[in-house]
């Protein structure tokens, strides 16, 4: 009876910790991504279009997406020859930031 109840707090606990994780997620990303790419995650404002922002509800898009890729480009930013085209948040943003952002941007798929 023990282990059936600390099973079914741990599986609480870690329900819990996901929703904080993508409520997170989404904080993160409107304070940090939203402005480019938009708060549907369409790449569709002004600054994103300008920086050719992706889609993120494009499901072929969102293919070519790793997880590893994704990390990379928001700790390291992403540049194209001498243009900055997204700034690096490795200084600002804690790898659990990250891997929140991860999560979300995942997310927008359709």
């Amino acid at each position: 009876m023990k282990l059936k109840i600390t099973s079914l707090i741990a599986a609480s606990l870690m329900m819990a910790a996901a929703a904080a994780s993508a409520a997170d997620g989404k904080a993160l990303f409107e304070a940090n991504c939203a402005k480019c790419h938009g708060a549907a995650g369409k790449g569709d404002t002004k600054m994103g279009m300008k920086a050719g922002c992706k889609d993120f509800t494009d499901a072929a898009y969102q293919a070519t997406l790793t997880e590893a890729k994704m990390t990379a480009a928001i700790h390291d930013g992403v540049k194209e020859g001498d243009k900055t085209k997204m700034k690096a948040f490795g200084d600002t943003l804690s790898a659990d930031d990250i891997k929140a952002l991860v999560t979300y941007v995942k997310a927008f798929k359709k």
